[in-house]
């Protein structure tokens, strides 16, 4: 072990990495979890797209969505217990299926689905803040918009730079605020004069007309709930590493899933599903329902307090998105397999310095690329990062099951929730994501295309096929993790040396 410089008190123990021991708690670590989800957020941007989808069955939609999520965090628990590396997926993935599977599912697949989700959330959280401070129309402008996302992502850059300290202070007031607004959006919903009673065959499963219409149902709500896995990047910096982390994963999704119900059941039982005015079903709505539906429901002088929460919401997402990916990075540096510069930890904050800002900056070019490209991404990029969710996921759920094979057999905790649970996460994760890659194809799926091709696929497959050839490439330039990777990752890492953390010019 080696110290580091903590800025509110005596040195404080860093590990191999040199990142800051021990200083992340349980509420800590289930706080940066549901923020890297962003609740209000998703929630927003994605409940109308589930109900264009599946009707009053988007509750059911929820709750079956939810249901490979809660297996995946098993498998995401018993892995982290047997190897508490904050390169996570990228790591036990490594091990069991080999260096070339460990960088492309787990590695790059996953910093590739938080960049396109960090372009949506600084777009839709700069489209809220401007509606906020300037007249309606400054939201809908977008060179603005654009421009503010950018410096949004630039102020959340500045702060995950910082710390986890100050990260997971921010994010205590900021996820408060959230889950504030939709309780009081729920209740005020639920019960206005007019609204419905809530059905329990909005649960019922057989509301789907077909297994296309679930499968995509299934693959939005994985982007709901995605992102609570950010929290098992900092389990070297959290007290009990083997333990905390896994159990903040399942904490963080059991409490999504009684906050996404809830607002699910009270934004139907005010608007409805229908395809028009005011009704969830509307396409023109399904791009953010809750500022729709908020003058309705909470009235003039409240409704802002929910646009507030999106906005913050985002913001927090942000914040988190950063923080795991850059650990994830720095872990891939440590074993050899990305340029030792992401390795490299600022002298003073204990924290990735050159992943941090790269993250940042390589978000910041991505959305203004894509909004170059169309200015109605958003949808579509909701729906590609849900594929590339499915597949690491997925992959990740399998990868349990296998590493745990033969143990299986010492007693039945371990045959369900290193074995059977986690099995059956995987498969139905990469049967979503067979299902509506095939789908995705069609120019009619999403809201936009090139060559006759779905954007959604052309954005979500696309990356994968380009994340295939990038690992060809890292293979020449870096022969020995491909050759040695298994091994590699099982050892732990030399610690970081002068050169990676060399002093760099303070702020």
């Amino acid at each position: 072990m080696t110290t580091g410089t903590r800025l509110d008190g005596p040195p404080a123990p860093t590990t191999g990495k040199g990142l800051r021991g021990g200083s992340v708690g349980l509420l800590a670590a289930t706080a940066l979890g549901l923020s890297s989800v962003a609740p209000a957020y998703s929630i927003a941007v994605t409940l109308g797209f589930v109900t264009v989808v599946a009707g009053t069955a988007a509750p059911a939609a929820l709750l079956l969505g939810f249901v490979p999520i809660l297996l995946t965090a098993f498998a995401f628990r018993e892995l982290n217990r047997e190897m508490p590396d904050c390169g996570t997926t990228f790591v036990w993935t490594t091990r069991v299926f080999g260096p070339f599977a460990g960088w492309l599912s787990g590695g790059w697949v996953v910093q590739f689905a938080t960049l396109i989700a960090m372009t949506a959330l600084a777009k839709v959280g700069a489209g809220y803040l401007l509606g906020l401070v300037g007249p309606a129309s400054l939201a809908d402008n977008g060179p603005a918009v654009t421009a503010t996302a950018v410096l949004l992502l630039a102020g959340a850059t500045a702060v995950a730079r910082r710390g986890l300290h100050l990260a997971a202070a921010v994010q205590y007031a900021l996820l408060g605020l959230q889950l504030l607004a939709l309780a009081a959006f729920g209740v005020a919903a639920l019960t206005a004069d007019g609204a419905a009673a809530p059905s329990l065959s909005w649960l019922d499963p057989r509301g789907f007309d077909g297994f296309g219409p679930f499968a995509e149902a299934v693959v939005l709500c994985l982007y709901i709930y995605w992102g609570w896995d950010a929290l098992i990047t900092v389990n070297e910096e959290t007290r009990d590493s083997a333990r905390t982390p896994g159990r903040a994963a399942v904490i963080a999704t059991l409490v999504l899933l009684a906050t996404y119900l809830f607002t699910a059941f009270a934004a139907i039982s005010f608007a409805g599903a229908g395809t028009d005015g005011t009704g969830l079903g509307d396409p023109d709505n399904a791009a953010d329902v809750l500022a729709g539906l908020a003058p309705a429901v909470l009235g003039d002088a409240l409704a802002p307090l929910v646009r507030v929460a999106v906005c913050v919401s985002a913001v927090a997402a942000l914040l988190t998105c950063l923080v795991g990916s850059s650990r994830a990075t720095l872990s891939m540096a440590s074993h050899g397999a990305l340029p030792a510069r992401f390795a490299r930890i600022h002298p003073r904050y204990d924290t990735p310095d050159f992943g941090t800002v790269f993250f940042g900056a390589a978000a910041a070019a991505l959305l203004v690329l894509l909004t170059l490209v169309s200015a109605d991404f958003l949808g579509d990029a909701i729906l590609s990062v849900g594929l590339l969710i499915a597949l690491y996921y997925g992959v990740t759920g399998l990868a349990c099951a296998w590493y745990f094979r033969r143990r299986l057999r010492r007693s039945f905790r371990d045959l369900m929730l290193r074995g059977v649970l986690p099995a059956a996460g995987g498969l139905m994760m990469i049967a979503a994501f067979v299902r509506t890659t095939a789908d995705t194809v069609a120019p009619s799926y999403g809201a936009t295309s090139v060559g006759g091709v779905g954007g959604v696929f052309l954005l979500g497959i696309g990356s994968v096929l380009l994340g295939a050839v990038a690992a060809a490439v890292a293979r020449t330039r870096f022969p020995r993790f491909f050759r040695d990777g298994r091994t590699a990752v099982a050892a732990a890492p030399a610690p970081v040396t002068a050169p990676v953390t060399a002093p760099l010019t303070e702020d």
